[in-house]
């Protein structure tokens, strides 16, 4: 009876990891932790109206909101030595139906910046790598303080980390308020936080950091670490 219950646990155990079981790595810190695709969790076609490949990286983007909801991309440590001075302009994203597009004026005299999701240095090995992030598509409305000085501390991060780990995955997500802001002509939406996952499960590293977007916050003793938080908080 014993040697019939042992290999009915073993068939009922190959039965759950064939139907996708949940599968998990070790961290630094040696603790087991569950391995989940942030890139399919956030950006699919349940949480955006439409999806916009732009080879380098994707991005769920909602027409009510007029903006971008998440971006992911996947870091190469080997190009992120490689750099364009040159910038380019800002452009429409031309899948996008006019209707739904936003413009650069619309963040005249808003009080914000024009951040970006998929950062240019992260880009800027080629020029067509660079001139993709520069779609408004993936820029969002950020406070200055924390677009200057705060959320490029956690990007400077990730881009260290690709080449220490030798290539990273990035996931930003974008929360907005139910009764949110507003910006330009186009009504554009404010949002409420933005947060950055860096993970190489291959590697067993994991973190994730969350940004207030509030205007004239102080950037003042302000360090990446302030900024971790627990990845399972992590919602729309």
């Amino acid at each position: 009876m014993k040697t019939i219950n042992i290999a009915l646990g073993l068939l009922l155990l190959l039965i759950f990891v064939g139907c996708g079981g949940t599968s998990s790595t070790s961290t630094n810190s040696g603790i087991k932790e569950e391995k989940i695709d942030y890139k399919s969790k956030f950006i699919n076609t349940k949480s955006c109206n439409q999806i916009i490949d732009k080879s380098f990286f994707v991005i769920c983007y909602d027409y009510k909101l007029k903006a971008a909801k998440s971006v992911a991309y996947h870091l190469d440590g080997d190009l992120m030595a490689e750099k364009i001075d040159k910038r380019p302009s800002f452009y429409r994203e031309p899948t996008l139906e006019k209707r739904y597009q936003i413009l650069t004026t619309d963040y005249t005299n808003s009080g914000y910046d024009r951040g970006h999701l998929a950062p240019d240095a992260a880009f800027d090995w080629s020029d067509v790598s660079l001139k993709s992030v520069y779609t408004l598509a993936n820029i969002i409305p950020q406070a200055p303080q924390v677009n200057k000085h705060m959320w490029s501390k956690v990007e400077t991060l990730a881009r260290n980390k690709a080449v220490e780990l030798g290539d990273l995955d990035v996931v930003n997500v974008v929360e907005y308020s139910k009764y949110h802001k507003s910006i330009g002509k186009n009504k554009m939406a404010v949002s409420k936080n933005f947060y950055k996952i860096l993970y190489n499960d291959n590697k067993g590293y994991k973190a994730c950091f969350k940004y207030s977007n509030r205007l004239n916050t102080s950037s003042r003793n302000d360090t990446v670490e302030k900024h971790r938080v627990d990845c399972n908080t992590i919602n729309y």
